[in-house]
């Protein structure tokens, strides 16, 4: 029954729908001090006006969060391009961008030297610059000596398009990590001693014995060997490349890819440090401690959460599409189950 009413904030007569029985009331005019006192009977007189059915205001409440978290979860996984994505090779390269990706380049380079995991003009680095390009460094050059005009930027064909040396010889490697994984944004090549013993061996250490260790790496790949500098020894680590961030290069060294040059140099002190505790621990001439099952399937979790590659997640990492029409009867079941607790409360 539609009547006519005095609006509380003016005196013009306004039309009014007599709330019918389970209704809520919309107070989005009301200010926040309004709706934390108690209601008099003026303001619950202005509530009735403005009744809206439980169901209809619950369904637009919980499709609006719905619609908020998906929003919040694209925003978190999308990770656009730098603006060099359409730059030109000479724009690219004196980028914003670029500078900060060589300053990041050289202070890795010189972290390498100074721990003793490159040696002569020995490893390489590189990171992606927008889709198109690679930043590397070059070859015949002490990782310890690199300086902003040494780097080399090359499209993913390994073409050289700026730069005043020569490209390193094993960039190769690093363009089919990059095809074959786009999670990969910079890759680091170096022979660090302890890691390297155990890829000159063909092995790995075992696991379960530093959480650090699980996390972060979990268990190394180990690619054939093949001669290196060439297509056939980029291609090696092509089984391996998805669910391993760290592989060690039989007769060679390691290879890490990481999001950020940086992390993909903490993925080499991981795994050294570890080799190197694990083969000191042997010393000692006691039985190694491992960690608990059950308490390494907790390390996993985490891992999982922390969305880091490990190939004993491969199995549970995929997620089935939902089939069609689920949201909309979740959406509704959710919708009902709120709707039945307000009942309750009143």
């Amino acid at each position: 029954m539609t009547c006519a009413r005095h609006s509380i904030l003016s005196s013009d007569p306004i039309p009014y729908r007599i709330s019918p029985p389970g209704a809520i009331y919309n107070l989005k005019g009301m200010s926040l001090r309004a709706r934390a006192r108690p209601f008099t009977p003026g303001v619950r007189s202005a509530m009735q006006e403005t009744a809206i059915p439980v169901a209809e205001q619950v369904r637009e409440v919980v499709e609006a969060v719905v619609q908020a978290m998906a929003e919040e979860q694209a925003l978190r996984e999308a990770k656009p391009e730098p603006k060099t994505e359409q730059d030109s090779p000479l724009v690219a390269t004196n980028s914003f961008e670029a500078q900060r990706l060589r300053a990041e380049i050289i202070c890795v380079g010189r972290k390498l030297w100074e721990r003793q995991y490159v040696d002569g003009n020995g490893g390489n680095i590189s990171v992606r610059l927008g889709s198109r390009y690679v930043l590397c460094t070059p070859t015949l050059l002490s990782k310890g000596d690199l300086e902003p005009a040494d780097i080399c930027l090359s499209d993913l064909d390994g073409n050289i398009l700026a730069g005043d040396r020569s490209r390193t010889s094993e960039l190769l490697l690093h363009l089919e990590i990059y095809k074959a994984n786009p999670r990969a944004r910079a890759v680091l090549h170096c022979h660090p001693p302890y890691a390297t013993a155990f890829a000159v061996t063909g092995t790995i250490p075992p696991n379960g014995l530093i959480p650090e260790y699980e996390i972060f790496i979990g268990q190394p790949a180990v690619a054939p060997y093949e001669t290196p500098g060439t297509q056939a020894f980029a291609e090696t680590v092509l089984p391996f490349v998805e669910d391993h961030n760290t592989i060690l290069l039989t007769n060679h060294g390691i290879v890490c890819w990481s999001d950020t040059v940086t992390h993909a140099e903490y993925l080499a002190e991981i795994l050294d440090a570890y080799c190197k505790t694990y083969l000191i621990a042997k010393q000692i001439g006691q039985p190694l401690s491992y960690i608990p099952g059950h308490k390494l399937q907790e390390l996993l979790a985490i891992k999982r959460r922390m969305g880091l590659p490990d190939a004993r997640l491969a199995h549970s990492i995929h997620v089935a599409s939902p089939a069609p029409g689920k949201n909309a009867v979740e959406l509704e079941r959710l919708v009902e189950q709120v709707v039945a607790r307000l009942e309750e409360r009143e």
